[in-house]
């Protein structure tokens, strides 16, 4: 009786803790037993629960992820600094073509109105004539209209002068001068060189610009006196381009 009851409890135990020997097939519950007590260490893959309730895997802190962090910061700075500077330009550029645009409607509206300032002072001058032709009509006489026209033409020409530095030179007289003068005529004279004789239409001068050459008529040299002014002209360059030396032998 009692050998078979110690039979049947080595047997519930053999059943209970099985035993794997070398090269057997491990029971199913033994294997499931044994990866439940398995430990994870701290380097091994964490499993979190969001707020939604999804499971995600996050990794251990790496170098490589501060890096990238880094430079994801670095890049949205740059494209900061990029837009401010692309605005800067944009209203840069704007300024510069309102200034230009600026510019040209004031240099069309100076071009247009150069000659305001003349103009009014020209306006008193068409009163003066407007006065001396009705005191002429009224008077029926000529030699008041010469008076009134000399006396307007007079204070017209002074206002020029004065105001605008136009100024009229005298050319009768004057030796020819190509840049004053335009030589419409030329006879040969009894003169050493070019000299006005005549003038038909006055030249007028703006500063040191000359604005209109007088019309002229020029007394040239005569044949003679060409010949000898050509040698005086050849004597004398001779006398310039001789040397040191030839002057003090001649002294």
């Amino acid at each position: 009786m009692s050998k078979h009851k110690n039979d049947s409890k080595s047997h519930e135990e053999n059943t209970a803790s099985p035993v794997n020997p070398e090269g057997a097939t491990p029971h199913p519950e033994a294997a499931a037993k044994g990866a439940a007590n398995l430990d994870v260490s701290s380097e091994s893959l964490v499993v979190e629960t969001g707020a939604d309730g999804v499971q995600a895997a996050s990794e251990p802190s790496n170098p490589l992820v501060s890096e990238l962090e880094s430079a994801r910061d670095e890049i949205a700075a740059l494209r900061a600094e990029v837009s401010e500077l692309n605005e800067k330009y944009l209203r840069k550029l704007a300024d510069e073509v309102n200034f230009r645009k600026r510019m040209l409607r004031e240099k069309e509206e100076a071009q247009k109105y150069a000659v305001a300032s003349l103009l009014g002072d020209l306006i008193p001058v068409l009163d003066d004539f407007d006065r001396g032709i009705a005191s002429a009509e009224g008077a029926k006489s000529h030699e008041q209209l010469i008076e009134g026209v000399t006396l307007i033409r007079k204070q017209l020409s002074q206002m020029l002068e004065n105001k605008y530095a136009l100024r009229r030179f005298e050319s009768k007289g004057a030796p020819f001068d190509p840049n004053r003068h335009e030589a419409l005529f030329a006879e040969p004279s009894d003169v050493e060189e070019p000299i006005v004789a005549e003038e038909y239409l006055p030249g007028y001068s703006l500063h040191d610009r000359i604005l209109r050459t007088a019309k002229v008529r020029v007394k040239i040299p005569g044949p003679g006196k060409s010949a000898t002014v050509q040698e005086d002209a050849a004597g004398q360059s001779a006398a310039n381009d001789a040397t040191p030396a030839d002057k003090a032998g001649q002294a």
